[in-house]
């Protein structure tokens, strides 16, 4: 029996028909190598983004059922347009919307996750020696409307589906040939790393890098699928994600990322008596809505502050549950920042290792760059510090850590 292999190809790599045509031609080459393959694309360049400007344009506050039924068409562009361009070129192809494909989701709109995978339709295509065009990024529920996965949703298709279908390995196509240790736009000298392990690569995903979801990672994780990042654009062997990074009593840094669509949040002034924490990040966590960063400020006259940060994509919505529990608690008011970002090291068991924070530190001290707020977890340290300084934070960090050798031993 062939095995299947899983790939997904990002917006960069379908964003006009000449670059459809180019991938259709690869999927046909590698199809004659390694036989069956299922196809997960996005939506092609910017068209997401021009969706969601033109609903914005009717109203500040679409509905999210009639969001999703906007956003999921640009999906679907894609995968026809692609599937023609490998029939055009002697290929055999069909493509599959989500639900289609057997995606089903929870209720939640915009920010949906998978339940369950009915992949009969896939099997039945591969089975007759066709290529499975899937439309990333959406779904149904089991009231038949269709939903999204939120951000990075295509990288969690093409996972979901590798792991259900038992595929050989996820291949990710994007616009960079790899993961690596920094932001190449911002840091020059950054490397790619030949292989990482993935809690590493959640964390980084999670702390803003853009190559691929966190969400994905996880399931790729749970799941033990092996992923290989790869540039669309130039052949070479790109980044593996697999298994744990293997070392003795080796601690490093593996890389340095930015999160500047970021917000602060402060409840000033709050009753310093059980609950009270509950109460309010219940009510964020009842949207789905993230909380990263958390500080309690020390007890004083028996009330303390409590300031988090939040996605600005949430941002509005979690100054108007804020402010409400607020008003609930007999907090003095809510305070908040937009002009912040997130600079964060990543690597397993960094915590361990006292050194790293103190040098992170130092070299943030050195740029004359202030630190807000600090987490920290066994993965990774992240500091919050003003949005303007973010490129210089990264810089003075990935020197610090001498990443630009990363691959070089």
């Amino acid at each position: 029996m062939e095995e299947i292999i899983v790939q997904k190809y990002g917006g960069s790599s379908v964003a006009n028909i000449a670059r459809i045509k180019k991938i259709a031609k690869k999927i046909i080459d590698q199809t004659k190598e390694n036989g069956k393959l299922v196809v997960v694309v996005s939506a092609m360049g910017k068209t997401t983004d021009k969706l969601i400007n033109m609903a914005q344009k009717i109203t500040s506050h679409p509905d999210d059922r009639e969001l999703d039924m906007l956003l999921s068409t640009g999906e679907q562009v894609s995968i026809a347009l692609l599937t023609m361009a490998i029939h055009s070129q002697g290929g055999k192809a069909i493509s599959l919307t989500g639900s289609q494909a057997g995606i089903i989701t929870n209720e939640i709109h915009t920010r949906a996750k998978v339940t369950a995978l009915n992949e009969e339709n896939i099997k039945s295509a591969l089975s007759s020696g066709k290529i499975v065009i899937v439309a990333g990024f959406q779904g149904i529920n089991t009231k038949g409307d269709i939903t999204t996965l939120g951000r990075g949703g295509s990288d969690t298709t093409a996972i979901i589906l590798a792991a259900q279908l038992k595929a050989k390995r996820c291949e990710i196509y994007t616009d960079v040939d790899g993961v690596y240790t920094a932001d190449p736009h911002i840091v020059p000298e950054a490397r790619r790393i030949p292989k990482i392990s993935y809690d590493e690569m959640s964390e980084m995903a999670n702390l803003g890098a853009k190559v691929m979801h966190y969400r994905a990672i996880d399931v790729a994780r749970n799941y033990q699928v092996k992923v290989a990042v790869k540039s669309s654009f130039v052949e070479g062997e790109g980044t593996i994600i697999e298994g744990v990074n293997k070392m003795i009593e080796k601690v490093e840094v593996r890389g340095v990322t930015q999160e500047i669509k970021v917000g602060k949040i402060v409840v000033q002034s709050v009753p310093d008596t059980p609950g009270i924490a509950y109460k309010l990040f219940k009510a964020l966590a009842e949207k789905e809505i993230i909380v990263d960063m958390i500080i309690q400020s020390s007890h004083r006259n028996e009330v303390n502050d409590i300031a988090f940060t939040v996605a600005s994509s949430d941002f509005e919505k979690a100054i108007q549950i804020t402010k409400r529990v607020a008003e609930e608690i007999n907090a003095r008011g809510v305070i908040y920042d937009l002009e912040v970002a997130k600079v964060s090291i990543i690597g397993a068991g960094i915590t361990g290792d006292p050194a790293i924070a103190a040098r992170m530190f130092g070299a943030l001290a050195r740029e004359k760059i202030n630190i807000d707020m600090i987490s920290t977890s066994n993965l990774r340290i992240s500091c919050l510090i003003n949005s303007s300084q973010i490129e210089d934070a990264v810089r003075a960090i990935h020197k610090e850590f001498n990443l630009e050798k990363v691959g070089k031993e």
